[in-house]
């Protein structure tokens, strides 16, 4: 088109003089970035500037309609430009890199020699020779094998070229499209030329079931796989990009399980990328069971599959072995094998095509099916080792899953033995105090007011165990919800259930704290404070006394149990009150303290100890007034002195 404008004077569009002027420009720009270790950055600046700027002139002159000496000079500037840089890449090289580059050079000096002679021409007659310019074309295109062959011994080298894989394949696809409906085009325009009459019906016709025909095509995933199967075994060195190909198995098993759908499982998407690595459609994955078996977790377009035997020969060959079985090779050559017995399900299935087994650190943890794939794939040393090395990675995966549910389970369980703990603590309580009830009983029991009153305790006693059975069956969570309590009620409950006791508790609330609220669980708090008041008043003697004291502190509300007791040293309050299962009682279980103390930081108070040996000891409990932030802090809630 430049030619024909050229030698007729036809106006060209500044789009041809663009790419014109952009194709020495590209070529300067791809050597300079080649030599930029080999050049000194002054010469890079110089070499990148130059060829800028030779590329605007050419453009400009063109652009500016300047006469045709200015647009040939600057054509022939630009060519030796790229011919001087083309001296200096291949001088520069080392000799081990020169045989890569050679044929890349020999092309480009073709292409810019023919260049120089005809701007050369053009330059000394004023005008191109139009044969010339239509020749530079095909000689253009007689370099691409050199190119091509040069990108070829590239590899790792500062030249190396690497092509996506998905670009092949759909550069792959459209241009076999576009080959397809040229086809079809010169049918119909023969159709249309010898056609006659119906020439013109009978085009359309074909051109309409072409492009019906195509998008069929497109939508086959057999076709596309073994269009897939067929680039990577005919454009590239390895079948598989790894790095894409990990990426997305990686991403595949890490995403998040969604309830209730059955393709969203860990197993079902890990079944999911293996079998993508060849292309196969059809799959199941088997998993071990509790009681040795494996069971088929996940399927992909099959029925469902029968369960394996924990002593079939299938799983302990697998566990040994690590071999991945080609179910038809097994077939023809069963002694390659030693003798392996398949089950008989899978021997009659005709697309049964390979079993993987899913190994990490030795172990089996799962075997996993593919049948035979939409494309014929060889069963090479590549597809086995991306397949050991992928099942490893997922096999990976599922043991982690594994652990985490049992590590789920034995939480499960250690926080029901803990509970466990705390209600038979809270029984122990109970039986105490029916014990004290049976024990009085001997002597008040022709007392009506005893019995009423022996008869309200046993009423509260076993709502109380039936309560605690009720929270050991749901669990950890309690029955009732944390709700505002008054707590001078609570105290005063505390204190009353004590009733009876030889050393009676004595309770005092400040005018400041007798309305004010907490939110906790009555019957829990009850239980801490009574635990504190009982503990109180085994280590007094009958001729001490215990308190319990209730004020507001601020934002907090303060309740303090003092006793004139024993005391304890330092060393035991920070190695022993607090340590479950640790007591100095003949009868006691060691987890009063501990449990009073969680259950004081689970609804945001803080619990603290003062003592002195042989001279009494207070416990101080500090929970936030309902309504009002607390000051209780993190660091409080831990305050033990």
């Amino acid at each position: 088109m430049m030619a024909m404008a050229t030698t007729s004077h036809a106006p060209i569009p500044e789009l041809l003089h663009l790419a014109e002027a952009l194709r020495p420009l590209a070529w300067t720009g791809f050597m300079i970035a080649v030599l930029r270790r080999q050049i000194s950055p002054t010469q890079l600046v110089i070499g990148t500037s130059l060829a800028i700027v030779i590329a605007a002139a050419q453009f400009a002159s063109s652009l500016f309609h300047l006469g045709p000496q200015e647009r040939f000079g600057t054509g022939l500037l630009a060519s030796v430009l790229v011919l001087v840089c083309l001296e200096q890449l291949y001088r520069n090289l080392p000799d081990g890199q020169r045989w890569s580059i050679k044929f890349l050079c020999l092309a480009l000096l073709a292409l810019f020699g023919f260049d120089v002679v005809l701007y050369s021409d053009a330059l000394l007659f004023g005008r191109f020779e139009s044969g010339w310019f239509v020749a530079r074309g095909y000689a253009n295109a007689l370099m691409v094998p050199l190119i091509a062959v040069t990108a070829a011994r590239a590899g790792d080298s500062p030249l190396a070229m690497r092509l996506s894989r998905k670009i092949v394949f759909h550069s792959a696809t459209l241009l076999a499209s576009g080959l397809f409906l040229l086809a079809v085009s010169a049918i119909g325009y023969g159709l249309r030329y010898f056609g006659g009459e119906w020439g013109g019906v009978a085009q359309l016709v074909v051109v309409f079931a072409a492009v019906v025909g195509v998008i069929a095509l497109a939508a086959s995933g057999r076709l596309r796989a073994q269009m897939r199967v067929m680039l990577a075994k005919h454009f590239f060195t390895y079948r598989y990009d790894y790095r894409t190909e990990w990426l997305k198995l990686t991403d595949l098993v890490a995403r998040s399980e969604q309830p209730g759908t059955a393709d969203s499982t860990l197993s079902y998407r890990a079944l999911q990328g293996l079998a993508g690595l060849v292309e196969c459609q059809a799959s199941a994955l088997w998993l071990r069971t509790e009681q040795g078996n494996w069971v088929c977790d996940a399927r992909r377009d099959l029925t469902v599959r029968e369960p394996i035997a924990a002593d079939d020969p299938l799983p302990r060959f697998l566990a040994e072995r690590q071999w991945i079985i080609d179910v038809p090779e097994w077939r023809k050559l069963p002694e390659r094998y030693q003798g392996l017995t398949l089950p008989a399900w899978l021997t009659d299935d005709p697309q049964a095509w390979l079993i993987v087994p899913l190994e990490l650190n030795d172990e089996l943890i799962g075997i996993a099916q593919l049948q035979r794939p939409a494309a014929s794939i060889p069963l090479d040393w590549e597809v086995r080792d991306v397949l050991k090395a992928a099942g490893r990675q997922v096999a990976g995966y599922l043991a982690v899953s594994q652990a985490v549910e049992k590590l789920v389970q034995a939480r499960q369980f250690d926080s029901f033995n803990r509970m466990s703990a705390f209600v038979v603590h809270d029984l122990k309580n109970l039986v105490a105090q029916l014990s004290l009830l049976l024990k009085n009983a001997a002597r008040h029991r022709d007392n009506p007011e005893f019995q009423r009153d022996m008869l309200e305790t046993v009423e509260n006693v076993l709502d109380r165990m039936q309560g605690l059975l009720m929270q050991l069956r749901v669990g950890t969570k309690p029955i009732e919800q944390p709700a505002p309590l008054m707590l001078a009620e609570v105290l005063a409950e505390a204190v009353e259930s004590k009733r009876g006791i030889a050393l009676q508790p004595e309770l005092t609330v400040s005018e400041s704290a007798k309305d004010l609220l907490v939110v906790a669980h009555r019957d829990r708090l009850e239980r801490v404070i009574g635990h504190l008041v009982q503990n109180a008043i085994e280590a007094t003697p009958s001729s001490g006394s215990v308190r319990i004291e209730a004020g507001r502190d601020g934002r907090d509300v303060l309740v303090n149990v003092i006793d004139t007791g024993a005391g304890m040293s330092r060393e035991f309050i920070d190695n022993q009150l607090f340590k479950p299962f640790s007591s100095t009682k003949e009868h006691g279980m060691g987890i009063g303290a501990f449990e009073s103390r969680e259950y004081i930081r689970e609804i945001g108070g803080s619990l603290a100890v003062t003592s002195t040996e042989g001279g009494g000891s207070c416990f101080s409990i500090r929970l936030p007034v309902h309504g009002e932030t607390s000051t209780t802090s993190p660091e409080r809630t831990a305050d033990v002195r």
